[in-house]
């Protein structure tokens, strides 16, 4: 019966059946149409076409999804799954550092359904109103008892999830062995060599929080200081090295597997990923310290397509489809369901698994360092160098 409790006629029927099948009108409308919203489950047996689809799948999702990530952070095949699953298309934005996602959301217009933002900036966002807390009803792969604690913490205010993780990371350096001799275990051997016989090979984050921080652990200071004396002696450190760099960009894969550089600033996806490809790609994290990091899916204030934003999270939050990503990107997931589905070879991956006196000296980042003013100008002052 439809809802005005009239009978629907047979030949009606089958036509709005047939439209379903074919994926032009959603389970909703059909349902509604038919009368059939209460007979669902019983009918869902011999008419497998009625069964509810995934949640991912589910509900009036639109045909766009504006997502914005870091370079080289996703598996293609996943996301053309998702479209192929739901006809959202998926649109990718790229960006560099955490700083150039706040100014852009502060700018307002952005577009944006889904973001990845990194553990320290949450506070911020949700101070000013940026982000909305998570309605995890829509997010059933999200599990708070499979995750480790120390990585989803900074995504709770005040009782409330603003955003749920994606994976976790460090930042170090990669260094081709086939190029460069020597010891390189330190920041200390970083910053010299760059000085000296590496001038020209070196390339840096365009990113304050990364590389004003790893200058920073060349004095044995904090990654995240803001002391104006210590930020002094990290710029006047940066302001030597600008003429010997080859580039300053968070994209730096691109340079590496050229040859054109030989050392660069890197976070641990795009060390497995070049590892893989190029063994004579090492991995390094600074004996000093450095950082400890968490990414997570977030929705911003205002998304333009909400219900797709929550399909998408909850779908790449599914342990197989995690595990899929953690096998292209080579970064590890927070999540103990996903991680039971990798390779031993992968959860012993001394790049995505450091040892545990590497892992002891990091620093998550702080939120002070996101809108500190003395590092945002320290920055300008030595990219305009």
């Amino acid at each position: 019966m439809s809802k005005d409790t009239k009978p629907i006629s047979r030949e009606k029927f089958i036509e709005e059946l047939l439209r379903y099948r074919k994926g032009s009108v959603s389970r909703r409308h059909f349902l509604g149409v038919t009368g059939l919203g209460l007979a669902t489950a019983v009918l869902g047996t011999a008419m497998p076409g009625l069964r509810p689809r995934p949640a991912y799948a589910a509900g009036e999702l639109g045909d766009t999804l504006n997502f914005t990530t870091w370079p080289n952070y996703f598996a293609q095949a996943n996301l053309d799954q998702f479209t192929k699953d739901t006809g959202v298309n998926i649109n990718v934005a790229v960006f560099g550092s955490n700083e150039e996602m706040l100014a852009k959301l502060q700018a307002g217009g952005t577009g944006w359904d889904v973001f990845v933002p990194t553990n320290y900036t949450i506070s911020t966002y949700q101070s000013l109103d940026l982000i909305e807390p998570l309605d995890l009803a829509q997010v059933p792969n999200f599990d708070e008892s499979t995750q480790e604690a120390r990585f989803i913490g900074e995504a709770k205010i005040g009782g409330q999830i603003y955003a749920v993780p994606k994976d976790w990371g460090t930042t170090g350096y990669v260094v081709n062995t086939d190029k460069v001799k020597g010891e390189m275990t330190s920041w200390r051997h970083f910053w010299d060599r760059t000085r000296d016989d590496l001038s020209g090979r070196v390339m840096v984050h365009d990113y304050q929080l990364t590389t004003i921080g790893n200058a920073l652990k060349y004095f044995g200071y904090s990654f995240n200081s803001v002391d104006p004396n210590e930020l002094a002696e990290a710029e006047k450190l940066l302001i030597e090295a600008k003429p010997h760099l080859f580039a300053i960009n968070s994209d730096y894969q691109p340079g590496m597997r050229a040859g054109d550089a030989w050392l660069s600033v890197a976070w641990t996806g795009d060390a497995s990923q070049l590892k893989r490809d190029m063994p004579e790609i090492d991995y390094v994290l600074g004996t000093e310290g450095g950082e400890i990091w968490t990414d997570f899916y977030a929705i911003p204030k205002g998304a333009q397509n909400r219900p797709a934003a929550y399909a998408f999270i909850n779908y790449m939050l599914d342990p197989e489809v995690n595990a899929r990503e953690v096998l292209a990107h080579g970064y590890p997931s927070t999540d103990s369901k996903t991680n039971a589905l990798l390779p031993q070879e992968v959860l012993t991956d001394p790049i995505l698994y450091p040892a545990q006196e590497l892992l002891s000296a990091l620093e998550f980042g702080a939120a002070a360092t996101l809108t500190d003013p003395l590092r945002a100008e320290l920055m300008a002052r030595f990219k305009s160098a």
